[in-house]
């Protein structure tokens, strides 16, 4: 039994049971990045980035930061940050050997600079913009040219190349062909100047499942953690497990009469007399607010509906006629008995979606890894 009010429980071999999934998807000789960025989407990006090294060709962040706290923690995987780093950082990204994205002039030179300065070779990977309209080269003849250039800068190799899927994730793939298609056409570009780069990338994890053209490398994002890019994606291609569920304990119990209200504003009037747990987390534990009074639990093998506002440390629950006393388990996101709670509809009550609810589990929430059904390690924020 776990001792902390609150834990994000992982399942290491949750996360071992996707990438080997993914993997078998995947041709032989195609590489394969997993995205950590965002604290490996709430996971714990040095414990879930210790794991996977040895598995995982590349790891792919989204900020210098987030690079530079693998790289401090002794990761030796080869680190991609997916978002512009500047140019006063490219001293870091050279000394740590970080592949940045390039997609200016500019950033270029500053980062062929650094490397001369200190006497490396720092490999980089084109951002292509085939439209997502985020950042990256757009696919003209003109941005061509400005590849050939830089990758004639000295103390620079471009590595890679890579863009993004807008909607790879819809049922409706048209869009996504014609970024594909944009992709291939910028390739053919820089074959006609002579700039060959060996390590291509398209691929999310949408894209892993909706296509069979993986070029030299996949990003296996949201698919890591045992979760599917969208509702509208097939989910018999890859067959992955959840790695993280939510846990809290009931700290006090209380039977309140009927017309009592129940947390700020007083938005719940009890009608009957109604037992009342109290569940130690709140919104700045990354539990959503705007479940106040819609949002449910799981006490006992059964669900438990919130009453009134959820504060910022706390919320009320109704567990009338259900057996329970102060400290048991309550699952915030998870399976207990045959009942449960995944990150999809939790996260749709509170108007948000998969991806985003496991960032927002904040650091008062300690980490909690499990293999073989046992804790094997716990990472405490704070």
């Amino acid at each position: 039994m776990t001792r902390h009010r609150t834990y994000a429980a992982i399942d290491l071999d949750a996360i071992e049971y996707n990438y080997k999934n993914v993997r078998a998807k995947l041709p032989d000789g195609v590489k394969l990045l997993a995205v950590i960025k965002a604290d490996a989407y709430g996971h714990g990006a040095v414990e879930i980035g210790r794991f996977l090294s040895g598995k995982c060709d590349f790891f792919g962040v989204a900020c210098i930061e987030e690079a530079l706290e693998l790289k401090k923690a002794g990761i030796e995987t080869p680190i991609i940050v997916l978002g512009r780093v500047f140019p006063w950082d490219h001293a870091a990204a050279v000394k740590y050997d970080i592949r940045i994205p390039i997609f200016s002039l500019e950033d270029a030179l500053s980062l062929s600079s650094e490397a001369v300065k200190q006497g490396k070779t720092a490999p980089f990977h084109f951002a292509l913009d085939t439209g997502m309209s985020r950042i990256g080269l757009r696919v003209t003849e003109e941005s061509a040219d400005l590849c050939a250039r830089i990758s004639a800068l000295s103390g620079l190799f471009a590595e890679g190349i890579f863009s993004h899927f807008a909607t790879a994730d819809e049922s409706n793939l048209t869009k996504a062909v014609a970024q594909r298609d944009e992709f291939v056409r910028f390739m053919r570009m820089l074959a006609e100047r002579g700039v060959n780069i060996p390590i291509k990338h398209l691929n999310n994890s949408a894209g892993i499942i909706n296509f069979d053209r993986y070029f030299d490398m996949c990003r296996m994002g949201i698919l890591t953690y045992g979760m599917y890019p969208s509702a509208e994606v097939r989910r018999d291609i890859i067959d992955v497990k959840p790695a993280l569920s939510w846990h809290a304990r009931i700290s006090h119990i209380k039977t309140l009469e009927a017309g009592r209200e129940i947390s700020y504003g007083g938005t719940f009037t009890t009608v009957k007399p109604t037992v009342v747990a109290t569940v130690p987390v709140g919104y700045a534990d990354g539990y959503p607010r705007c479940l106040s009074n819609i949002g449910r639990v799981i006490i006992g093998g059964q669900y438990a509906p919130i009453l009134g506002r959820v504060c910022m440390d706390q919320f009320m629950v109704d567990v009338s006629g259900i057996d329970c006393s102060v400290g048991d388990d309550v699952v915030l996101v998870g399976t207990q008995g045959d009942k449960t709670l995944t990150m999809e509809e939790v996260s749709e009550a509170a108007h948000s979606f998969n991806y985003e609810l496991p960032c927002r589990i904040s650091r008062r929430v300690p980490r909690v890894y499990f293999s073989g059904g046992k804790p094997i390690e716990t990472k405490i924020y704070i």
